[in-house]
């Protein structure tokens, strides 16, 4: 009996060391942007952003290849600068926010391409549907800021195809082609702040 609770407690110090050898980043919501680009009626682009952010990053080692990173985005933040638009991309026909109010990435793996270079593996999940992406990141760096916090940077960028979620709506231009493409490119801005 014993010697079960000593191998006990032993196995609870030593997963206890390991958890607090982890650091924990959070996202700085603030310093945080994600922004999204469409083709719009075939010869320009609409431009976009969500205003709310969070989450973390988790990791170990400092080359950030064990991290584990989670996303939260609520998905009424969305943002054209335009009203009229943004509330038919809450609607029913795209987002339908009443009923999928979040969209959520988590990581699956981080694989590192070079210098500072990563590819970032996760599922997107967003209108009900969870695909995989994979998201070309740069780590910007490591500082201390003003007020004594260590703060690191990375940026991502990828392209979805919105159909694949589901976000299919659209209309058939008289001269051809469409009034909003199918490929969204996505850029991701992100700092974290060390806990």
């Amino acid at each position: 009996m014993k010697s079960s609770l000593s191998t006990l407690l032993v196995m609870l110090l030593f997963t206890s060391l390991l958890v607090s050898a982890e650091t924990k980043y959070k996202i700085d919501p603030s310093h945080t942007s994600i922004d999204f680009s469409v083709s719009h009626m075939v010869i320009s682009s609409v431009t976009g952003k969500f205003k709310e952010v969070g989450g973390s990053l988790t990791a170990k080692g400092d080359d950030f290849t064990d991290a584990r990173i989670d996303v939260l985005i609520p998905a009424k933040s969305i943002s054209t600068d335009n009203d009229k638009r943004d509330e038919h991309l809450r609607s029913a026909d795209f987002f339908d926010v009443a009923k999928f109010p979040e969209v959520t990435f988590k990581s699956v793996s981080v694989k590192k391409t070079g210098d500072n270079a990563y590819i970032i593996s996760g599922d997107l999940t967003m209108h009900g549907v969870t695909k995989s992406v994979d998201l070309k990141t740069t780590f910007k760096g490591s500082v201390k800021s003003p007020w004594g916090q260590t703060v690191v940077a990375f940026k991502g960028t990828t392209v979805i195809a919105r159909k694949e979620w589901g976000l299919s709506w659209n209309k058939a231009m008289e001269a051809g082609g469409v009034l909003v493409g199918e490929d969204v490119e996505l850029t991701l801005n992100v700092e974290l702040v060390k806990e």
